[in-house]
């Protein structure tokens, strides 16, 4: 008996499905289907640049970490006057800040973050030129750093 009720009710849901599919034209299925479709091409566009967002964050940060650590090593060497290795240290910390922006479109945060380079630059060649750097514009140069990593 049961069996019997299971047939009927397959059969009542063929014919019940068969006739709402045959009361809608076909273009309309279609129609569904693609605008399904190019839905999903937005969402994984999105989902792709997204993505492709939080990656190029994630390298400009780690760059920008690994650049301050070498700065803060760098104002160690200067302050126990070894420029040699304050100047290694620097160059270091632009070819951090260089590689975080390699490959990535201009904007303006990867602006800031290659005008801080130079910045780096100048202060090598004056240290490397034996000139006097005072700590404090060291001290700017990180304090630079910090509120761009606070961003």
């Amino acid at each position: 008996m049961l069996k019997f009720i299971g047939v009927v009710l397959l059969v009542i849901g063929a014919f019940g499905a068969g006739y709402y599919f045959g009361q809608r034209p076909v273009g309309t299925l279609q129609q569904t289907v693609s605008d399904l479709q190019q839905s999903l091409k937005e969402l994984s566009r999105n989902v792709l640049d997204t993505t492709m967002g939080i990656e190029r964050d994630l390298r400009r940060r780690e760059g920008l970490v690994d650049a301050k650590s070498r700065l803060v090593q760098a104002k160690a060497n200067v302050f126990d006057r070894n420029f040699g290795d304050a100047a290694k240290e620097l160059a270091e910390a632009v070819d951090a800040l260089e590689a975080a922006t390699k490959g990535i479109k201009p904007d303006e945060s990867t602006n800031v973050v290659r005008d801080l380079a130079g910045s780096l630059r100048e202060v090598r060649l004056e240290i490397a030129m034996g000139k006097p750097v005072p700590l404090k514009k060291l001290d700017e140069l990180q304090l630079r750093m910090d509120q761009l990593l606070n961003r």
